[in-house]
């Protein structure tokens, strides 16, 4: 086993960095360049995003399937990730990680683009559409499509289902065991089965999950339509409360992040080593791109059921995920924490026991700040963000597994996703963890491959599409 953990690791850090990191930060920006920067479409694409008219030919709404795209991106990295990410690369790793997000609208416009344009329907009715349809259907590159569709499967049950339930149950399971724990019976128990409360945890995700995912990606859909809005929302009334708090200190803190991001900087409050551009630059950016997932592939999967009048319609209303995801609440999350750094006790700062700054801790100690009510708001955030993620992953890999197998196989692929989430808070998922990472790189390449050989095309449909839409407004 430790031979399997040493080889994961190794192959996870050379598919995840700095070439991986270059790749997809260079795709974002040619792909803005060769759009013309379509990120000046913001508000169209906003407006395109909310429309909630069903379609009656099978597909759904854009605003549910962004919503279901948003489910699958938006999970507790944009929370606890923000945090390590300031830990270690300090506060301009903030600054990089918004710049990420916005250049990873083109990126994550131009993969929905020809998800749309080259998707398929099913003999149900429903569209079916992702990078592996692209690469059959427009660059006869089967091979690179299976290879694709295979490791999004075995992708999701790692990033987007086992790691979240253990993130969930990390969450919930200490206030379950000291609930419990007041009465005598259950402490007993508690004592002989220490896992009792992960297990419990999982039980109560898995009931919820299994709930949703049989309806499949109409029945996830509707649910990440309410869910998704609602949980962002409230979060982010948690943050704005605390930047309210803190406002005297937003414009230090908005100063910082921008000469962090380009100088060496000072220890923050006394805890938190100085850093650089290099830092800085590595972990904003690494966060940024893991945030928003775009390049990946795995949001068009789902973005490609919608139905819209032109594929760069549903493009645009695609690329406002990764708006949202990184360009919103890893900014203001960001905020939080810099300005809590600032206004903090030097001597009182979440430091773990090397010296360093704790990302989670961080967090934890920046919602204390609301008394009464801002742990719990955290806790809720976490755990409805982590649950939005298996639903939403819980679709890309079923669009996977489709192309593969058609729906032969999508009950017994729904029976192991619950199995996963009921019994993955009780195991040790790091080498999970290494796996699916080194998966979604394998995800990415064919991904961005397909992207790049057809931007020329992309930009395009995109000025045919733009004039025409134009000419009617």
């Amino acid at each position: 086993m430790e031979t399997i953990t040493h080889i994961t690791e190794t192959a996870n850090q050379f598919l995840w960095g700095l070439p991986m990191i270059l790749l997809l930060a260079g795709t974002h920006l040619f792909l803005t360049w060769k759009t013309g920067f379509i990120q000046r479409k913001l508000p169209l694409a906003i407006r395109l995003s909310l429309s909630r008219d069903a379609s009656s030919e099978g597909g759904i709404s854009p605003f549910a399937a962004l919503s279901a795209a948003l489910a699958s991106t938006l999970g507790t990295g944009n929370i606890i990730g923000v945090g390590t990410a300031i830990a270690l690369g300090g506060p301009g790793a903030v600054f990089w990680c918004w710049l990420t997000g916005i250049f990873g609208m083109a990126t994550s416009y131009a993969e929905a683009l020809i998800a749309a344009k080259y998707r398929v329907r099913a003999a149900d009715g429903s569209l079916q559409g992702g990078a592996m349809y692209v690469l059959e259907r427009r660059l006869r590159l089967k091979p690179l499509g299976v290879l694709f569709a295979v490791f999004g499967v075995l992708a999701s049950f790692g990033i987007g289902c086992g790691v979240q339930a253990n993130a969930i149950s990390e969450a919930a399971a200490p206030a379950i065991a000291r609930a419990a724990g007041r009465f005598a019976p259950l402490a007993g128990l508690l004592e002989r089965f220490p896992r009792l409360p992960s297990l419990a945890v999982g039980l109560a995700a898995g009931l919820l999950t299994c709930a949703v995912i049989f309806g499949g990606t109409y029945s996830v859909s509707r649910v990440c339509e309410k869910l998704v809005p609602f949980m962002a929302a409230l979060y982010l009334l948690g943050c704005f409360s605390i930047l309210w708090m803190n406002r005297s200190l937003l414009g230090e803190a908005a100063i910082l992040i921008v000469k962090s991001a380009f100088l060496e900087t000072e220890a923050l409050g006394g805890g938190m080593a100085g850093s650089g551009i290099l830092l800085a630059a590595r972990y904003g950016v690494s966060r940024g791109l893991f945030s928003n997932e775009a390049g990946m592939g795995s949001a068009p999967l789902i973005s490609s059921s919608a139905h819209s009048r032109n594929p760069v319609c549903q493009a645009l209303a695609a690329s406002t995920a990764a708006f949202w995801d990184t360009v919103v609440v890893c900014l203001i999350t960001g905020l939080v924490l810099i300005t809590s750094l600032l206004k903090a006790d030097p001597a009182q700062l979440p430091l773990t026991s090397g010296g360093s700054l704790d990302g989670a801790e961080l967090v934890s100690a920046a919602f204390s700040q609301l008394p009464h009510i801002g742990r719990p708001l955290l806790l809720f955030g976490i755990l409805t963000f982590a649950y939005a993620t298996i639903l939403g992953w819980s679709c890309c890999g079923e669009r996977c597994l489709f192309y593969l197998s058609g729906n032969r196989l999508l009950f017994p692929y729904r029976f192991l996703w619950i199995l996963v989430v009921v019994f993955s808070p009780v195991l040790q998922l790091n080498l999970v963890w290494d796996i699916s990472d080194a998966l979604n790189a394998l995800m990415a390449l064919p991904n961005i491959l397909a992207v790049l050989i057809l931007s020329r095309e992309i930009a395009r449909d995109t000025r045919y599409y733009l004039k025409h839409l134009d000419e009617k407004a």
